[in-house]
C-alpha cells in the first residue's frame, strides 16, 4: 500500500476530528500551489482573496461563502501548524463527551459566528481588512469543552500534568494581550469563537442542541443527491376461476380396498370352498358382515 492509499484509508475510517484536519490541510496546499500553477501560463491568481472574510460588507455581496470558507484556509505554515495542534488535542477531548456531529456543528457555527464578530467589530471601527484561519471555530470547541469539564487534567510536554481550564485561561488571556498589538481581527475572531464555545455548552446543558441545525442541512443535501432505490415491477397474477374443493378421498379409497378384499374372498369360496380360507380372512369376512 502506497502513501495515498494510506492516506485514503486513514480519511475514510477516521472521524470528523481527522476530516477537518485534512481538509484544513488540502485548502492549504491548493491555496499555494494553485496560483504557482496559473502563474506558469501568465495568470495572476490571489486565491485567498476569494475565500478570505473582508470587513467590507459589499465584498461579502460577492463572495458570501466566505463567511465559511475563511475558516478553512491559513495565510502561513506555522499559522496552519498551531491552529491544527490545538484543533487535534481540543476535539479528541470534546468527543470524549459528544459525538461527531456535535464537533462538527460546533466547528462550523463557531466560525461563522467568530466571522460575524470580526465583520461587524471592523464595520463599527470602519476598518476595512480581511481574515482567513480556522483559530475562531477551534476556540469555539476547546472553550466548549473546557466549560463542560474544566477540571480535566490534561498532560503537556515539557510541563506535565495542568488543569484543562488552566491552558484554556493562558490561550484567552494572551489574546487579550495582543489585541492591540498587532492582527486585532485574528484575536477578536478568536475571543467570538470562545464565547460561542462557551454560550453552546451552557444550551446543550438545558437542552437545546444548536449543532442539530448544521446536521438537518447536510442531511437534506446528502438526501437530496442520493439516488432513491428503485423498487422493481412486480407482476401480480390472479387467478378468478372458482375454487376446487378439496376431497377426502382418504375414507373412499380405504371402502374401495375394503370391498376389493371382500370380492376376493367370496370368489374363494365359490371356487375352494368355504374351508379354504384361511383364519384372518374368516374373521375378515366375519367383522365386514356385522
Amino acid at each position: 500500500m502506497n502513501i495515498l492509499d494510506d492516506l485514503k484509508l486513514q480519511y475514510k475510517q477516521g472521524g470528523v476530528a481527522q476530516r477537518l484536519i485534512y481538509w484544513n490541510i488540502a485548502f492549504f496546499l491548493i491555496s499555494f500551489v494553485l496560483p504557482g500553477l496559473l502563474g506558469l501560463f501568465s495568470v495572476n491568481v490571489n486565491l485567498l482573496q476569494y475565500v478570505s472574510l473582508s470587513s467590507n460588507p459589499s465584498d461579502f455581496l460577492w463572495k458570501p461563502w466566505s463567511i465559511l470558507s475563511y475558516s478553512f484556509f491559513h495565510f502561513d505554515f506555522f499559522h496552519i501548524l498551531f491552529n491544527l495542534l490545538v484543533l487535534n488535542f481540543s476535539s479528541q477531548l470534546f468527543l470524549t463527551f459528544f459525538t461527531q456531529k456535535q464537533l462538527f456543528g460546533l466547528y462550523v457555527l463557531g466560525g461563522i459566528f467568530a466571522g460575524a464578530v470580526f465583520v461587524a467589530s471592523y464595520y463599527f471601527l470602519n476598518i476595512n481588512s480581511a481574515i482567513v484561519g480556522a483559530s475562531g471555530a477551534i476556540m469555539a470547541v476547546l472553550v466548549a469543552v473546557t466549560a463542560y469539564q474544566p477540571l480535566m487534567q490534561v498532560r503537556l510536554l515539557l510541563i506535565g500534568n495542568v488543569k484543562l481550564w488552566h491552558l484554556t485561561a493562558v490561550l484567552l488571556i494572551l489574546d487579550l494581550v495582543q489585541l492591540r498589538l498587532g492582527n486585532m481581527g485574528g484575536h477578536i475572531s478568536h475571543l467570538a469563537g470562545a464565547f460561542f464555545g462557551l454560550f453552546y455548552i451552557k444550551a446543550l446543558q438545558n437542552g437545546t442542541d444548536m449543532s442539530i441545525v448544521i446536521t438537518k442541512i447536510i442531511d437534506f443535501f446528502a438526501n437530496s443527491f442520493r439516488k432513491s432505490p428503485s423498487t422493481p415491477f412486480k407482476k401480480v397474477h390472479r387467478n378468478y376461476s372458482k375454487p376446487v374443493e378439496k376431497r377426502t378421498s382418504s375414507r373412499i379409497v380405504t371402502k374401495d380396498k375394503a370391498q376389493q378384499q371382500i370380492d376376493e374372498i367370496l370368489d374363494k369360496i365359490s371356487q375352494s370352498g368355504y374351508d379354504s380360507l384361511t383364519k384372518e380372512e374368516k374373521d375378515f369376512l366375519f367383522k365386514s358382515g356385522k
